[in-house]
């Protein structure tokens, strides 16, 4: 019987490396352990419960075919079956492994080396001999040795674990546990767990064995047995949260510590179990890139700025993998996630949107105050407080004529006019505006985009034209033909420059001017004026070479009444034909046959063409004389067809329309009319003439085949001869 002094004590200490599965095992057990068998010894790595096989167990030539070890393959452990004497063996090899049933190896061999712990348990080499004779009575009641008991140990409940006797009668035994646990004992002081360990709720628990009689009484003080939870990989590494995102200045140098990870494992401190290492997840590289954004210490945790560049404003979300036992196979992980922002700094000069501004024109005149032009400017910084930007004048200003205009917190500037401007001092000003970050700049200076120039063009004040009256007024009887001249609108300087007048608020399209000349005439018939009723237009001059400048002046026109007058009969037009493109040809249009007021002072007659646009473009009318008119072709091109020409013939207050039919045709080098020609009778046409020259080529092709081929066979007659045959030829 070992001593109670003499209690098991053995480390497990397994040098295991990550991803390493052949590392060896080492354990120790005392020699002649006087406690209870089986003796879990230690956890084995086997692999998950999904890999089917079955456990072999295998040791040197010097452990027995019936060795004292075994394998529990419910919990993964190693244990002893019985006492092991140091004396007759040290130590034991053993080898693990997983097979199938056809001896295939799917893991393993794991090696364990077992050494037997040596016990004062042998006489020295002197010693005496006595004989005494002591009678003993046999204390059953004796203290136990610790148990170490595996944590979510996979067994039957409830298991066995130990066994006390008291060896008088009428015992009866009660259990304590400090702290309360899953133990219990029976009527035979059998020692029981109830259910699973965890060693992270409790490491090590104190059972106390009372043996009583039927009362209730003590026979002797209570059995102290400590029973020690192992270890075992069963908690994953577990993140602290963070409340709030990491912040990282942009342009910050590779290398920079971002955040340290520290995870935390609740299974033993110090053991392969709570042993964490680190890897990143994400973010992934980027494609193309050169390198990652960011680095990891896989055995601190530390993260740092890596290599590629990252923008303002990014918010990256690092992941993060904590696994225990070194990341080996069999450990358990869980994923880390801290959420970083890249915070902007003031690294990027404003700049001008343009930087060079199309000139600007300014009156001569032009109040101080008036808004020259107005600059856009941009930064590329995010900060609002690095967005902030001040604007000033660097050259082309050196009297001050100028000032600039911006809100603190605005991105545009105004530039204005602070005095006035004189042609004949500077006809023009180039002024270059410049623009700076309020905020100190971080990095390179301002560019070239921080100036723009703007040129500003000062004009020469020009007075606007004046017409020789402010208004003009005109009566005419409503019936007033077409083209009728009703008086000309003339500027009050004629040799001023020259002018081009419009007519405005024509609501009615009665009337038109003529741009260059002035003259105001009725556009087309008045059709429902009133005798009595006012017309009023707005005529509207400008400079040619000035168009801003202009002035108005109004037009009433007073409609009269219609006076009455004979209709005269005009002579009929016949039809006739004219040549495109343009020839000195016209069709001669004449008045009345017959007028006896003509003589009597009522007037010539006046001619104009219809109202019609097209035709007012295509076609030009001449008076002759006072009863004729000559029609020619006003463009060089009209199109070949008939032609309705209206024209409009007026005499005293009476109009009437003549509808000149005119046949505009191609001409021929004479200048007559070309006429279309249709086909001969008896000629043939094209396809049959087409016809009769195809078929004559192939005639004369077929008479020279014949030819060739006849001569192609007289030749090999002639070479087919025999050489004597051929007659000789007289030499001359």
């Amino acid at each position: 019987m070992v001593p109670a002094w003499l209690l098991l004590l053995f480390l497990s200490v397994a040098q295991v490396f990550a991803k390493v599965q052949s590392a060896e095992l080492y354990v120790e057990v005392p020699e002649n352990y006087g406690g209870n068998f089986p003796l879990y010894l230690i956890k084995l790595p086997l692999p998950p419960e999904e890999t089917e096989g079955e456990i072999v167990l295998s040791g040197t030539h010097d452990m027995a075919a019936e060795g004292p070890f075994a394998v529990d393959p419910e919990s993964g452990f190693l244990l002893v079956t019985r006492a092991l004497d140091r004396e007759e063996q040290a130590e034991y090899r053993l080898k693990v492994t997983l097979e199938t049933e056809d001896g295939r190896v799917l893991w393993g061999p794991q090696p364990v080396l077992v050494r037997v712990k040596d016990e004062n348990d042998q006489a020295s080499g002197h010693q005496a001999t006595a004989t005494i004779d002591v009678s003993i009575v046999e204390n059953t009641w004796v203290p136990l040795d610790p148990i170490h008991l595996a944590e979510n140990l996979k067994v039957p409940y409830p298991h066995h674990i130990a066994q006390v006797h008291w060896s008088g009668r009428d015992v009866r035994y009660h259990l304590e546990s400090q702290p309360p646990g899953p133990f219990d004992v029976d009527a035979e002081g059998t020692l029981h767990v109830t259910g699973e360990l965890d060693r992270e709720a409790q490491a090590e628990y104190l059972l106390q064995v009372q043996a009583q009689n039927t009362r209730g009484e003590d026979y002797t003080e209570p059995l102290e047995l400590r029973v020690v939870v192992a270890d075992e990989n069963d908690n994953a590494p577990v993140c602290p949260l963070r409340d709030s995102p990491v912040s990282i200045p942009e342009l910050s140098p590779p290398g920079t510590e971002v955040t340290r990870l520290s995870a935390e494992d609740m299974d033993a401190p110090g053991s392969p179990n709570s042993h964490i290492v680190y890897q990143l997840l994400s973010p992934e590289p980027e494609e193309g890139a050169d390198g990652r954004a960011f680095e990891l210490d896989f055995t601190s945790g530390s993260v740092t700025l890596g290599d590629a560049p990252l923008r303002a404003a990014q918010n990256i979300l690092l992941r993060v993998m904590a696994a225990d036992r070194g990341g080996a196979e069999g450990s358990l992980s869980s994923t880390c996630e801290v959420a970083v922002t890249i915070t902007d700094i003031n690294d990027h000069a404003p700049e001008f949107t343009v930087s060079q501004i199309e000139p600007v024109s300014l009156p001569e005149d032009a109040e101080p105050g008036t808004l020259v032009a107005t600059l856009m400017a941009t930064d590329a910084d995010l900060e609002p407080a690095f967005r902030l930007m001040d604007f000033a004048i660097e050259a082309g200003d050196v009297e001050g004529t100028f000032g600039l205009d911006w809100e603190p917190d605005s991105s545009h500037v105004e530039l204005r006019l602070l005095k006035n401007l004189s042609y004949e001092a500077a006809s023009s000003h180039k002024l270059v505006v410049v623009v700076r970050s309020v905020a100190e700049l971080v990095g390179p200076g301002p560019g070239p985009g921080a100036t723009a120039t703007v040129t500003v063009l000062v004009e020469k004040l020009v007075p606007p034209p004046k017409l020789d009256q402010e208004s003009y007024e005109a009566s005419v009887p409503v019936s007033t033909p077409a083209g009728s001249l009703l008086l000309t609108i003339q500027p009050s300087d004629p040799i001023s420059s020259p002018l081009r007048f419009s007519l405005v608020n024509d609501s009615e399209g009665w009337l038109c001017i003529k741009e260059v000349s002035g003259e105001v005439h009725i556009a087309r018939p008045l059709q429902g004026a009133q005798p009595g009723d006012m017309y009023t237009v707005l005529v509207e001059a400008r400079y040619e070479d000035e168009p801003t400048l202009s002035t108005s002046a109004t037009l009433v026109i007073r409609f009269l009444k219609a006076p009455s007058a004979w209709a005269p009969t005009l002579n009929p037009v016949p039809t006739r034909h004219l040549c495109t493109p343009r020839q000195d040809h016209g069709v001669v249009i004449s008045g009345p046959g017959e007028d006896p007021d003509l003589a009597g002072g009522h007037g010539p007659y006046s001619f104009a063409l219809g109202p019609n646009p097209t035709v007012r473009r295509d076609w030009h009318l001449q008076a002759l004389n006072g009863s004729h008119a000559y029609l020619t072709l006003a463009l060089h091109w009209v199109e070949p067809r008939e032609h309705i020409v209206p024209v409009v013939v007026s005499h005293d207050a009476q109009t009437w329309q003549l509808l000149i039919r005119v046949i505009v045709c191609r001409c021929n080098m004479e200048g007559q009319c070309m006429r279309k020609v249709g086909r001969m009778k008896g000629m043939p046409t094209k396809l049959s003439a087409v016809g009769i020259l195809v078929g004559t080529l192939m005639a004369i092709g077929i008479f020279l085949i014949f030819i060739f081929t006849h001569l192609t066979l007289a030749r090999k007659k002639d070479l087919d001869q025999p050489v004597e045959s051929v007659p000789l030829k007289a030499a001359v």
